[in-house]
């Protein structure tokens, strides 16, 4: 599991892009609050939900975040804005976009989680 908070991201942005949420499940607290632009998700059943129609939505996609600044760091906190990046297949055709994102990060029996991401479209 991830030992910084920067390593958490990292592999999280690896999974994603792997489609399987079984894979991303470890990285995101069972608690956590994850806010999209269609809805909100409480817990990992929900959030589980909303990754797996993303997953079946966009085929073969690449997830990945670009300028990411941590705003708050301490050893069990972390929280970090950035951009958010995809790009993929959509009913057989090349797709990509992207917006803003929020995550904030816990360190939970040594090892970092997410507790809480937002993201949604750029203004």
């Amino acid at each position: 599991m991830p030992d910084t908070p920067e390593a958490l991201l990292k592999e999280y942005e690896l999974r994603l892009s792997a489609q399987v949420f079984e894979d991303v499940r470890p990285l995101i607290h069972e608690d956590a609050v994850f806010w999209f632009n269609d809805g909100s998700y409480l817990g990992l059943d929900a959030i589980e939900g909303a990754f797996t129609a993303t997953f079946e939505l966009i085929k073969e996609e690449k997830y990945w975040l670009t300028n990411i600044d941590w705003i708050s760091k301490s050893d069990d906190t972390a929280c970090c804005h950035y951009q958010f990046n995809w790009e993929g297949v959509i009913d057989g055709r090349a797709s990509a976009g992207g917006g803003r994102g929020t995550s904030v990060l816990r360190k939970t029996d040594g090892s970092w989680q997410i507790v809480h991401e937002h993201l949604s479209r750029n203004p």
